[in-house]
């Protein structure tokens, strides 16, 4: 029985090494990657029981994204599987300054767009689960996808899960207005948001003079229990800083802000999601942000959509760990 359960599509993610372009590459990294899923991994990582809900074909692809999710001590008992459709795939060119990182989605009528009303028993999936996370990206897959994470939002709210959401808006899958009309509805469900002050503009029409007041009209707006906001400042392609904050209860919990170089972004947002969520179940929401904060810092050290970091290094960073070797 998981404590934290997600649901969302997962792709293979491959990737040209040493900063090639697509056109130029004879080869291709291998990765893993999905929202839901890295906030699952992440989560188990720092010693969570965690449970990921998808679709997959039943092919070698699926099964290389079932066997990395057990791997890391992910339940994937909850798996729906299908012999037709497809596994989504995406390609990542990285870059450098002046040229900024790309993506490539091959994601069309994947498994997980094709599920369907019902195909899924939340009431079993959810029994005993403390927290039910989901994104933005899993209703852009298809009408039945977004009838589906509604019936599990309604479902966790239902049997008393603490539910949270990342708008994780993705231009590429939907517009603004299609994102607003479907999103704005399920907002009810929800108890703690993540976003970005763009995804938040972008998705909910929701503006204000800082980041500030506008995770504080998101929670009054929307009675959100938590807002979180990331915040990115790109220093250059592989250099940024990066810090984060969260609204609750009229008060506002901040932290510092990391200096991060990056051999991979890909997966940072979602790190402070799984970071943040340990906090607050084993603390509160100002625990949380630290550690959202720290987790998310350290995801950028580490190729792959996963974050590789332990709950040891998290903990050391929060203590003002230093740059020299351990050993």
């Amino acid at each position: 029985m998981a404590d934290v359960v997600t649901f969302g599509e997962t792709m293979v993610r491959l990737s040209p090494p040493d900063h090639r372009r697509l056109e130029q590459t004879n080869s291709l990294d291998v990765n893993i990657g999905g929202a839901e899923w890295n906030v699952a991994v992440d989560l188990s990582r720092l010693g969570i029981s965690t449970a990921w809900v998808s679709r997959l074909t039943d092919n070698a692809l699926g099964w290389m994204i079932r066997n990395k999710a057990r791997e890391q001590g992910v339940d994937i008992s909850h798996i729906a599987w299908t012999k037709d459709d497809r596994i989504g795939i995406y390609f990542v060119e990285f870059g450098a300054t002046p040229r900024p990182s790309s993506v490539l989605y091959d994601r069309s009528n994947s498994a997980i767009s094709q599920v369907k009303p019902g195909e899924i028993n939340w009431e079993e999936v959810l029994k005993g689960a403390k927290w039910f996370h989901t994104s933005g990206i899993t209703p852009a897959l298809s009408p039945g996808a977004a009838q589906v994470t509604t019936e599990a939002l309604q479902t966790a709210k239902k049997v008393g899960c603490k539910v949270s959401y990342d708008l994780n808006y993705r231009s590429r899958l939907w517009t603004e207005e299609e994102a607003r009309k479907c999103q704005e509805p399920l907002m009810e469900h929800i108890d703690v948001l993540f976003s970005t002050e763009e995804d938040t503009r972008k998705v909910l029409g929701i503006t204000g003079k800082d980041y500030r007041e506008v995770a504080q009209k998101l929670a009054e707006n929307f009675n959100f229990e938590v807002v979180c906001i990331t915040l990115r400042e790109d220093v250059s392609v592989l250099r940024n800083r990066w810090t984060a904050i969260a609204y609750s209860a009229g008060k506002i919990y901040d932290d510092r802000t990391y200096d991060v170089e990056i051999v991979d972004r890909i997966g940072a947002g979602d790190s402070y999601t799984a970071g943040f969520i340990y906090g607050y179940l084993t603390g509160d929401v100002a625990k949380g942000v630290k550690y959202g904060n720290a987790y998310s810092a350290l995801k950028h050290s580490t190729p792959g959509d996963a974050n590789w970091a332990t709950l040891k290094e998290v903990e050391n960073l929060l203590k003002g760990g230093g740059l020299r070797i351990s050993r």
